[in-house]
């Protein structure tokens, strides 16, 4: 006897046999228990899913003389005279290569002739949505009102292809893709009846390159049967699939997360050389992040994953170098890159380009990439920074260090000696961000600073003391409400001076660059017109470091507005002009 596909030696023949779609087994079983069976089905869903072989179990079953559970008894004489090659009553066609409308009118003839055998006869129309639109039409009307004898199950993968009043005139149902615990137990018992031993994790890689589909599960499992004369492993699996080496694209991934442009960049080259392709490649990094983000965010990750112990190890150690945010980013960027190679000419550059940006994050200003960059630098400041850097750090990012050093921040204006001996500067911030800003011989490069000497707010007895401001002495207060129109104008540009100058917050001095800004009484008022700026500087975080700058240039409140969506630069000018001269009668032509 001629060998057999698995798919096809393994197809269900009874509805106990089909794989999950228990939705759909449920009404086809009460249906013919109770005798309800319609005239018209459709047949829906992703390749391999069961759609055709629960379209002939249905089709034997409506005609069985003795069902069992719903099911054909297979004993019959019925049963037997539908299994043979002479079957007249269950006709298959496949509408990719009959989709004609000569055809369908063929069939509507033939469609008047009662059944040989049993009491239906099924038409089952494969890939139906083939048929052009005026076989469409020629069938129609038989598909709303066929002989009492004609049964129709319409299959297919795109239903949305197909028109309206076909698919009002069918009882539609919709095949979902199987889970990879069920495709693992169908490939368990097709290796226990044919013999063939294998590993778990060969077999839980064959489900997960099955993607849900039964057919697609056991095509590789017959390729991967062949492969592998002794025990099936999960090496054997990889090579079956052309997948690219597990640990090759580890060292890829791992180079990205350090930033290393240059390895990763060569290591992908050496993957390349071997013959791999570029879309192969960009997918096996995709599949690894994948699971890079499932054994970082999953407490069950090894159970999830299934991998060999090794394989987990390394899985492990790469997902250990990078928070959610970087993974993330690179994720999205790669699969964009998939995306792109559809109509690159050249995808080895397009693969390239994109592995230098995702180890390129200094260059990439997605928020996503700003976040992580801030969270590298968190995390280094809490393993640890030079206490001179220590003590000019913002107020928050001291707190956090001395509490990862189990020490109190410290308060006042001291020096102290490192252990090779060198003066270190413990100053309080305000004074030595006061140093930085006014270097005692400014050059021509030298940014001027914000506030001149003449525009310095006189203090108040009684007002509000703060920390020293940039443009007074050590001793000065600055009060709501005392500064200058002139001032004012310059409040936003020692804010971006400050941010920068400090280190205070790297987001910060990015996020605030293309803000506008304007004076509402005493309360500076920050505008954008990005949703994600907008959301990033309201967060307490930040709007508690914008908050202690402000107060060092002697403003007290502020509020970030986000600007209404389609407002031109036009808008907005005359929006601002008219708050700023409320009661001002203004005429804008």
């Amino acid at each position: 006897m001629a060998y057999l596909a698995y798919y096809r030696t393994f197809r269900p023949t009874t509805f106990e046999e089909v794989v999950r779609q228990e939705h759909i087994v449920k009404i086809l079983k009460n249906q013919i228990a109770s005798d309800k069976v319609g005239h018209a089905y459709l047949f829906c869903g992703p390749r391999g899913t069961g759609k055709t072989t629960l379209a002939k179990i249905f089709a034997r079953a409506v005609n069985c003389e003795n069902p069992v559970n719903g099911s054909p008894c297979g004993v019959c004489p019925v049963c037997r005279a539908l299994s043979s090659g002479a079957n007249m009553d269950i006709v298959e066609i496949d509408a990719a290569s009959n989709n004609g409308v000569d055809e369908m009118r063929d069939l509507r003839e033939k469609v008047q002739y009662p059944p040989v055998a049993g009491r239906k006869k099924v038409y089952i129309i494969d890939e139906v949505h083939m048929l052009s639109p005026s076989a469409f039409n020629a069938v129609l009307k038989t598909l709303e009102e066929p002989p009492a004898h004609a049964l129709f199950i319409l299959a297919t993968t795109e239903p949305q292809k197909i028109p309206a009043t076909i698919l009002s005139r069918c009882m539609r149902f919709d095949f979902k893709l199987i889970p990879r615990a069920d495709l693992e137990e169908l490939l368990k018992s097709v290796f226990k009846k044919t013999g063939k031993d294998y590993e778990e994790e060969a077999v839980s890689a064959i489900a997960r390159a099955g993607a849900g589909s039964a057919r697609d599960t056991l095509s590789i499992a017959d390729m991967c049967a062949s492969y592998a004369p002794g025990k099936l492993t999960y090496a054997d699996v990889t090579a079956v699939l052309g997948a690219a080496d597990f640990d090759s694209i580890a060292k890829i991934v791992d180079f990205i997360f350090d930033c290393d442009a240059s390895a990763a960049l060569a290591e992908v080259e050496s993957v390349l050389a071997t013959g791999k392709g570029v879309g192969t490649l960009c997918k096996d990094m995709l599949t690894f992040l994948n699971n890079v983000a499932i054994a970082k965010l999953c407490k069950n990750a090894r159970e999830i994953l299934s991998l060999p112990e090794d394989k987990y190890a390394v899985l492990h150690s790469s997902a250990e170098r990078a928070d959610g945010h970087r993974i993330l980013r690179v994720t999205e960027i790669l699969a964009s890159c998939e995306s792109d190679m559809r109509y690159a000419l050249n995808g080895a550059i397009t693969l390239e380009t994109a592995v230098l940006k995702c180890a390129l994050p200094d260059s990439d200003y997605n928020i996503d990439s700003l976040v992580a960059r801030v969270a590298a630098l968190e995390k280094k400041l809490a393993e640890g920074i030079p206490a001179a850097v220590r003590e000019v750090a913002p107020a928050p990012a001291r707190a956090a260090v001395s509490a990862a050093d189990g020490a109190a921040p410290a308060e006042t204006a001291t020096s102290a000696r490192s252990e090779e001996g060198e003066r270190v500067c413990t100053e309080k911030p305000a004074a030595a961000i006061r140093k930085s800003l006014t270097p005692a011989e400014p050059t021509e490069t030298d940014e001027a600073d914000p506030f001149t000497a003449e525009e310095k707010p006189a203090a108040e007895s009684g007002g509000r003391a703060v920390q020293p401001s940039l443009w007074d002495g050590d001793q000065a207060e600055v009060h709501a409400g005392s500064l200058t129109e002139g001032q004012k104008a310059k409040v936003f540009a020692g804010l971006l001076k400050l941010f920068r100058t400090t280190r205070r917050n790297a987001v910060l001095f990015t996020l605030c660059m293309d803000l506008e800004s304007s004076f509402e009484g005493d309360s500076l008022v920050l505008t954008t017109d990005t949703e994600a700026v907008f959301k990033a500087l309201n967060r307490d975080e930040n709007a508690r470091f914008i908050r202690e700058a402000l107060a060092e240039l002697g403003v007290f409140s502020h509020e970030v507005r986000l600007k209404p969506r389609g407002e031109s630069k036009w808008e907005s000018a005359e929006r601002r002009l008219k708050e700023n001269f409320k009661g001002i009668d203004i005429d804008i032509k």
